[in-house]
């Protein structure tokens, strides 16, 4: 019996790393922190893309409609400058919106920077799909992520993956196991399978 792997999809949206202009970071980011955390095997459909509405809401339908993702991280274009448009791509293709998600990261952000309330992370599901948005900064995607934890690595605030997993099985994509010492997944005893 072959184990169940799950798809991700991982999106960076600048215009200025798209043309060339400077080296994505966004990218390397998410792919190593995936591979640190996840225990269940993946596979990655990774894409680089401008600040334009209709590339994101056309790169999010392919990689939930065609390319089959379960998940969707996407960083970039999520402040309240002109080109960002972002969230507004990701509510456009949305089945439902999950407003915890962006309230989370927010709230993780404000204690490192008084600016985090500019930012506008939205997360919603697609058919089978959760899509998350999350800042555009490498050190800034790991705190959303992982949450803060004291000098002893004891967590004081989770992050935002403890619930993905849980959030997967509601709406039937594969299950997803992680690392605990990195992240511990959150799910009601009920939902725990024997490993």
């Amino acid at each position: 019996m072959t184990k169940e792997f799950i798809k991700i999809g991982l999106i960076s949206i600048s215009d200025r790393a798209s043309s060339g202009f400077y080296e994505d970071l966004g990218l390397p980011t998410l792919e190593n922190w995936l591979e640190s955390v996840l225990i269940t095997p993946f596979e990655i459909a990774a894409r680089l893309i401008a600040d334009e509405q209709d590339e994101i809401e056309s790169t999010l339908i392919d990689l939930v409609d065609n390319v089959k993702c379960s998940l969707i991280l996407t960083t970039g274009g999520t402040g309240p400058a002109l080109r960002d448009v972002t969230p507004e791509a990701t509510l456009a293709v949305a089945d439902k919106e999950m407003p915890g998600f962006g309230e989370q990261m927010r709230q993780i952000s404000l204690n490192f920077v008084p600016t985090a309330i500019l930012s506008r992370q939205v997360a919603v599901i697609r058919k089978q799909c959760l899509i998350i948005n999350l800042p555009g900064q490498p050190k800034a995607i790991g705190q959303t992520l992982e949450g803060l934890k004291d000098e002893a690595g004891t967590t004081k605030v989770h992050g935002i993956f403890a619930a993905v997993p849980y959030c997967l099985d509601l709406i039937g994509a594969p299950y997803m196991e992680t690392n605990e010492t990195l992240v511990k997944a959150f799910r009601p005893k009920s939902a725990i399978k024997p490993q």
